[in-house]
């Protein structure tokens, strides 16, 4: 039996990958039993179990599909935007042979990588020109590298943010090659803040949005008009770094208002980045969208090349634009729009349905109730989301050992912990995951 196993295992996973794991459990054994350990006798049927454990391990990759049940739409830990299957099926349609990624199919001559989002971008937000970057924080790079360097660059002091990953305004703008200046104080300051700082070296008027905290209050800041009036007395700049980003009216969504990118270029803003993975629900890219002789000056960059986009991200991101190009009203096919939109009797519904396919677990009980979510993201931080939520409190093990098996299930579930319970927040939990959500906590609790 004991061969037959052996065997069953290099059938399975190949004689290679079974030598390496055999290798690795003789060597471990062996140390133990050299540090004294209570290894135990050697026994083969045991071992080949571990061996089978420690190859099922490996197979299993690292980055995996997970059920986000947190209540938390973009969530930056879990990958934040969940793509539509549109731009699922264009990542596919591209990634399993060759793509027309920088040929014109019309003249046969070398092409636009962006062409297509560059185009759509141009349609939804007024804009002359735009491109494409890996993230937003390589977008203000590349647009300070190549706008702003040997310059100054002012930025009032209540938008000096860090936004996650130690992406801090200041080390941003150093690392293009520029200096700051720091105008106002942190909770007020005025257009005339800024016209008092410019100098012989000064090159952009910066301004960030402040996505993921907010100063309330005694404040005051000056308008998108104001900026671009005292820029244009001077011949100088204004790029706008807006965070996470949004072309849809989220008001429409039932949310608090939150700047547009059409409303940037509208106001006369040169530049605007934004990302394309948080609010705007697509791929993660840095969009830069304004005035076409600006946007020539960064697809010219040396860092452009080192910014760029592959096929797989082009291809989603250009799907994802599409919905927007062909909704009228918000694009409810883009999974985030779509969670932020849900309404309170179709959230009550779906936390029924999950309690329903709970019931009899072995736990001490189940409450569906009311709850707060979270856009998440670094958006709308002041923002609370009405939602429902199922809570699970186990009957025989601590809610964080449940919490940790939910995590090693397959594919991971993750919820919230609180007050003792397990908490699973429907808004995040698309409708076909809530089966697999049940049978995963059913799992954990037996």
């Amino acid at each position: 039996m004991e061969g037959d196993a052996a065997r069953a295992l290099v059938a399975e996973f190949s004689r290679p990958a079974v030598l390496r794991a055999v290798r690795a459990g003789l060597g471990g054994w062996r140390r133990a039993v050299l540090a004294g350990e209570p290894a135990g006798p050697f026994a083969a049927g045991p071992f080949l179990a571990e061996v089978r454990a420690r190859l099922e391990r490996e197979r299993r990759p690292s980055l995996r599909r997970a059920i986000n049940a947190t209540g938390v739409v973009v969530h930056t830990n879990l990958g934040r935007a969940p793509l539509a299957s549109e731009a699922l099926a264009a990542m596919v349609e591209v990634g399993r042979g060759y793509a027309s990624l920088e040929i014109d199919l019309a003249t046969g001559r070398r092409g636009a990588r962006v062409g297509g989002v560059e185009a759509l971008l141009c349609l939804l937000t007024g804009a002359e020109a735009a491109l494409a970057a890996n993230n937003n924080a390589a977008a203000v790079l590349l647009a300070l590298g190549a706008l702003a360097a040997g310059g100054e660059v002012v930025v009032s002091r209540g938008e000096l943010v860090e936004i996650g990953g130690s992406f801090r305004v200041p080390e941003i703008i150093r690392q293009g090659g520029a200096v700051l200046v720091e105008v106002g104080t942190t909770n007020k300051t005025r257009a005339s803040d800024y016209e008092r700082a410019i100098g012989p070296a000064t090159r952009v008027l910066l301004k960030v949005h402040p996505s993921n905290y907010r100063i309330t209050g005694f404040t005051a800041a000056p308008s998108h008009e104001e900026l671009v009036a005292v820029a244009r007395r001077h011949g100088l700049v204004v790029v706008e770094d807006l965070g996470s980003g949004t072309l849809v009216d989220t008001r429409r969504l039932g949310l608090p208002e939150e700047p547009t990118v059409q409303a940037s270029v509208a106001a006369g803003v040169d530049l605007v980045t934004f990302s394309a993975d948080k609010l705007l629900g697509g791929p993660q890219a840095g969009l830069v969208v304004g005035r076409a002789e600006l946007v020539a000056r960064l697809r010219a960059h040396p860092l452009m090349r080192a910014f760029r986009l592959d096929k797989l991200r082009l291809a989603a991101l250009e799907a994802t634009l599409r919905l927007y190009r062909d909704a009228d009203g918000p694009p409810e096919r883009v999974p985030v729009i779509a969670m932020l939109a849900q309404d309170g009797a179709v959230l009550r519904h779906k936390a029924e349905r999950l309690a329903n396919l709970l019931h009899g677990c072995e736990a001490v009980g189940l409450e569906v109730a009311e709850g707060i979510a979270f856009a998440g993201g670094g958006a709308l931080p002041e923002s609370e989301l009405p939602t429902w939520t199922v809570a699970v409190q186990p009957l025989k093990q601590s809610v964080d050992d449940l919490a940790a098996a939910l995590r090693r299930h397959e594919p991971p579930v993750i919820a919230r912990v609180a007050r003792g319970r397990l908490v699973l927040d429907v808004r995040t939990l698309a409708e076909p995951e809530l089966a697999e959500a049940a049978q995963a906590v059913r799992e954990a609790l037996a």
